[in-house]
């Protein structure tokens, strides 16, 4: 079974979107389990203190990194081959091919970030890997982690109807999707292009193809770019 272990201040955000829709039935399935732990058990003192005040002085609060170590080394065993994620915005970006790769895999753990950020000793000391979802600020990880782990659920086996579903969509080949029409065929005066009509499967996939790569030049030159230089 594909597994998430996702370390939160914040537990009761999950599952969150993830227990609707597709992933919520694959979750009721078995076909992947989520384990939500809550960072604060390990906290300090009496109030459960999991930050402080950043070395150097400066705004806001950094996660402490003995509190993030021991709640990590509470419930995570040394030979647990899963991915060690830190939810950030320095991170690398998160892309289908990263999703696909770790859909591919046991599954993931996920730390989500908050206040200032995590202190950075233990990011080198329990080899967390940053990923971040793109270039914007959001409150904290959990965000990001819903966002990452729907990426990856939705390429499980058995959670899509169909294989080709996850096959022949936006970025899985470095393009964007083409156009989607459905009935009715007119509909206030805009048309369903005749060659999706036409039955003639040969020209309907190179319609498509033509579309993809017209809207990605047009939408998206960086994907193109990246393309041209393979």
């Amino acid at each position: 079974m594909w597994s998430a272990s996702v370390f939160t201040l914040y537990p009761d955000m999950f599952p969150g979107t993830l227990g609707q829709s597709m992933s919520g039935t694959a979750l009721a399935n078995g076909v992947w389990s989520l384990e939500a732990i809550d960072i604060r058990d390990h906290g300090l003192g009496r109030h459960r203190a999991v930050d402080d005040t950043p070395a150097g002085g400066g705004p806001g609060m950094v996660l402490r990194a003995d509190v993030l170590a021991t709640s990590l080394d509470a419930r995570l065993t040394p030979d647990d081959p899963r991915p060690r994620l830190l939810l950030s915005p320095r991170g690398k970006t998160l892309t289908q091919a990263l999703a696909r790769n770790w859909a591919e895999g046991p599954g993931v753990i996920l730390v989500c970030g908050r206040f200032e950020g995590v202190d950075e000793r233990v990011i080198a000391g329990r080899g967390l890997g940053e990923i971040s979802i793109g270039d914007f600020i959001v409150s904290g990880g959990e965000i990001a982690a819903l966002t990452l782990l729907d990426a990856c659920v939705r390429l499980l086996p058995g959670v899509m109807g169909k294989l080709e579903s996850g096959q022949d969509e936006s970025f899985e080949d470095g393009l964007l999707e083409y156009p989607h029409y459905t009935r009715p065929r007119s509909w206030e005066g805009r048309d369903i292009p005749d060659v999706l009509l036409s039955g003639d499967h040969a020209k309907i996939a190179q319609w498509r193809r033509a579309q993809a790569e017209g809207l990605t030049r047009t939408r998206r030159p960086d994907l193109w770019a990246a393309r041209e230089t393979k």
